[in-house]
């Protein structure tokens, strides 16, 4: 079977807005032509791939019930502009969390590159030929250390990341998009 490329997404400050956690429902606001970007992608066949940390949920600051309902809405929204998500892979872990079971070291956590390799793994994906999408520098060290192309989005954290974070760093994204549709407008000139 032939493995495909992928773009993975982060979730917070690249898909919706960023507000901190989202600790209730009505928190969780999709970024304008979020949808419609993703949709263009799955045109073209590329998978699209959500790779989200959730500390939130280990700090005890929600329940797993609100975590499905905010992706339940995620999905709905995103279908709304005849998009789809491939995958969903989410980091419940943090050192400092409340419940036991969510206070692991774990290789999932952004840098970790855990959900990318399981994602890879169950969807037949090929890390080499994928992309990497997030408003953290964190997206940015975990994409490239699977050889994907990291892109920096300047929504979220990305304006300050890129001022305050960025210059300190070895590893830089391959690109940097204003916004996730600007992100996936460079994508496809890759793949085209």
């Amino acid at each position: 079977m032939t493995k495909k490329a992928a773009v993975f997404l982060d979730r917070d400050g690249t898909i919706n807005e960023q507000m901190g956690y989202i600790n209730h429902i009505s928190r969780f606001i999709l970024l304008p032509g979020v949808g419609k970007a993703i949709a263009r992608l799955n045109r073209q066949n590329i998978a699209v791939v959500v790779v989200t940390n959730q500390s939130g949920l280990a700090r005890g600051y929600f329940p797993e019930t609100l975590l499905e309902e905010v992706h339940r809405k995620m999905i709905s929204e995103l279908a709304a502009d005849n998009a789809h998500l491939d995958g969903l892979y989410v980091c419940p872990h943090h050192p400092e969390a409340k419940q036991e079971k969510f206070r692991v070291q774990c290789d999932c956590r952004k840098p970790g590159t855990g959900l990318l390799e399981q994602a890879a793994a169950e969807l037949q994906l090929d890390l080499s030929h994928s992309f990497m999408v997030g408003d953290r520098w964190s997206d940015i060290k975990c994409g490239a250390a699977v050889g994907a192309q990291s892109i920096l989005v300047l929504t979220g954290y990305g304006r300050g990341d890129q001022l305050y974070t960025g210059p300190t760093q070895k590893i830089q994204p391959r690109y940097i998009a204003t916004d996730l549709n600007a992100a996936v407008d460079w994508i496809l000139q890759q793949t085209g």
